[in-house]
C-alpha cells in the first residue's frame, strides 16, 4: 500500500474513532476492509470524491429499543434491542438476529458492516443488517423465549417488511425463535410475506437453510483448494463449534472425503484421531442440536474419542483448518501452531473467529486463508433464495437449492480470485480479494445514486 493510502486509511481510523468510541468490533472490521480497498478508491475519482467509503463507515440507521417481558413466575425483565440497517444500496436490509449475552452496538455494527460486503458477493439484491438482544436463550423455557420473541418482535415489526429489511437467524436464534417471531409478525400485520428467513419449510422455508452456512463453507473450500492444485478428499480437518455451522461443515467434508477429527464447545475439544463416522455425527447433532447438550457428555460413547476441557482443536494436526465457533477464537499463537504443524488451508467459518493477528501470520505464510465474508456467505445466498422463492410463491426441493448454492459458492470463488491484487500469486489473498470485490459493487451502485 502507498504512503498516501496509508495516510488516508489512518485518518479514516482516526476519525472513526472519534466518531464512534468504545466500538472495538466497529473499528477492526472497517479497518480490514479500509486496508484492502484504498488503493482502488485512490484511482477511482468518483469513489473518492463521493467519499464512498467515508459513507459506508456509517450506517443508514440504527433502531434501538426497550424489549420488556414476564418470566415464567411472572417477574418482569427488561432487555435492549438493537437493528442496525447498514446499508442498502443494492437491495433490502439483509442479516441475522443474535440473541446472545455478549450483543451491543459495536458488534452488531461489525456484523451488518461485514454484512453488507458478504451479501455483495452472492450477487443477489440483497443490502446488509444486523441485529438482536442481549437477552441469553440459555436456560429459559419454552415459554419464556416465546414470550421475549414476541415482545421483541412487537419493537421491531414496523421496520422490517420483503422489501425493506429481511431479517434472519443467527446466534441463539434457530428454527424455534424465527417461528415466534413471525408468528408474532403476522398477527401485528395481518400480512403473510416474507419478511423473514429462516422459516420452517410448512409456513415458507426453504430446503437446505439450516446446513448452508457449513456446506457452503466445504463448497468455497474446495474451489479454493482446487485453485491452488489440492483436493479435500482424504485431507484431516480440524472443526472448532458443535452448532449448525460446525456440525454441517463436518457432514460436507466427510461427504467429500475428508477426514474430520475435532469438534468442540464451551466446555473443551472432542479429538477422535480416527476420525468421525456418519453414526456418531449424527449421534452429536442429536446431543447438541436437538437437546442443546454439551460435548463432553457423549464423548464417552463414541469409539476412540478423547475429551479435553477447556481445550480448542488447534494444537490438533490438520491439513486443513475451519473455525467455526465464535469471533476472535484463534489467536496469534494458534495460528503459529498451526502454520508450525503444516496446515494447509483455513477457512473461516464463523463471523471474523480469526483475531487481526492470527490474520496477518495466516497471511504472511503460504496458508491458503478465506475469510468468513467469502466462506460463510452460504448461509445468505440460501436465505437470498428464500425470498426469491417467497416472491414467486414456489418451493425448490433440496436438489435444486443444493445446487443453485453450489453454483453461488463458485461464482463467488472466482469473484474473489478476479479481485485479487496479484491473480498470479499463490497463495491467493482472499481477504484483500473479497474485500474489494464486495465493496466494489456497493460502491458502483453509491455514485449512481448520486449524494444526497
Amino acid at each position: 500500500m502507498s504512503k498516501k493510502a496509508e495516510t488516508r486509511v489512518q485518518s479514516l481510523l482516526d476519525d472513526l474513532k472519534e466518531r464512534h468510541p468504545d466500538q472495538p468490533e466497529f473499528h477492526e472490521a472497517v479497518a480490514g476492509v479500509a486496508r484492502s480497498v484504498m488503493p482502488l478508491v485512490l484511482e477511482n475519482s468518483a469513489y473518492d470524491d463521493c467519499k464512498v467509503l467515508e459513507q459506508l463507515t456509517e450506517p443508514d440507521r440504527i433502531i434501538s429499543f426497550r424489549v420488556a417481558w414476564r418470566d415464567d413466575d411472572g417477574a418482569v425483565h427488561v432487555n435492549r434491542g438493537w437493528r442496525v440497517q447498514h446499508n442498502h444500496a443494492i437491495g433490502p436490509y439483509k442479516g441475522g438476529l443474535r440473541f446472545a449475552p455478549h450483543v451491543n452496538e459495536s458488534v452488531l455494527k461489525f456484523l451488518a458492516f461485514e454484512q453488507t460486503f458478504k451479501n455483495a458477493l452472492t450477487n443477489l439484491p440483497m443490502g446488509g443488517a444486523k441485529g438482536g438482544s442481549d437477552f441469553d436463550p440459555h436456560g429459559r423455557s419454552n415459554g419464556e423465549i416465546m414470550r421475549f420473541c414476541q415482545a421483541f418482535m412487537e419493537c421491531l415489526y414496523r421496520y422490517i417488511g420483503p422489501n425493506t429489511d429481511v431479517p434472519a437467524g443467527d446466534m441463539g436464534v434457530g428454527g424455534r425463535e424465527i417461528g415466534f417471531l413471525f408468528g408474532h409478525f403476522i398477527r401485528l400485520t395481518n400480512t403473510f410475506e416474507g419478511s423473514l428467513t429462516g422459516k420452517g419449510l410448512a409456513f415458507g422455508g426453504s430446503a437446505e437453510r439450516t446446513e448452508a452456512t457449513g456446506y457452503g463453507l466445504i463448497y468455497f473450500l474446495e474451489n479454493a483448494l482446487n485453485h491452488h492444485d489440492l483436493e479435500l478428499k482424504e485431507q484431516t480437518v480440524a472443526i472448532s463449534g458443535a452448532g449448525n455451522v460446525a456440525l454441517y461443515a463436518a457432514e460436507k467434508a466427510m461427504e467429500e472425503g475428508a477426514k474430520v477429527v475435532t469438534l468442540s464447545d464451551s466446555g473443551g475439544l472432542l479429538h477422535v484421531k480416527e476420525g468421525l463416522d456418519e453414526d456418531t455425527l449424527d449421534a452429536i447433532k442429536r446431543c447438541k442440536l436437538k437437546k442443546h447438550g454439551a460435548l463432553e457428555d457423549g464423548a464417552g460413547d463414541i469409539k476412540g474419542a478423547k475429551f479435553h476441557k477447556d481445550k480448542t482443536p488447534w494444537g490438533v494436526e490438520c491439513d486443513i483448518a475451519l473455525p467455526c465457533a465464535t469471533q476472535n477464537e484463534l489467536d496469534g499463537d494458534a495460528a503459529k501452531t498451526l502454520i508450525d504443524n503444516g496446515v494447509k488451508a483455513i477457512a473461516e467459518g464463523a463471523n471474523m473467529p480469526c483475531t487481526e493477528e492470527a490474520r496477518e501470520a495466516f497471511r504472511k505464510s503460504d496458508v491458503i486463508f478465506v475469510p468468513g465474508k467469502a466462506a460463510n456467505a452460504g448461509g445468505v445466498a440460501v436465505s437470498g433464495l428464500e425470498i426469491s422463492q417467497n416472491a414467486v410463491g414456489l418451493q425448490w426441493d433440496r436438489e435444486e437449492v443444493d445446487q443453485r448454492l453450489r453454483r453461488i459458492m463458485s461464482e463467488i470463488h472466482d469473484k474473489c480470485r478476479d479481485a485479487c491484487p496479484d491473480k498470479d500469486c499463490k497463495p491467493l489473498d482472499y481477504v484483500a480479494g473479497s474485500d474489494i470485490a464486495g465493496f466494489k459493487r456497493v460502491a458502483d451502485a453509491i455514485v449512481a445514486y448520486g449524494v444526497g
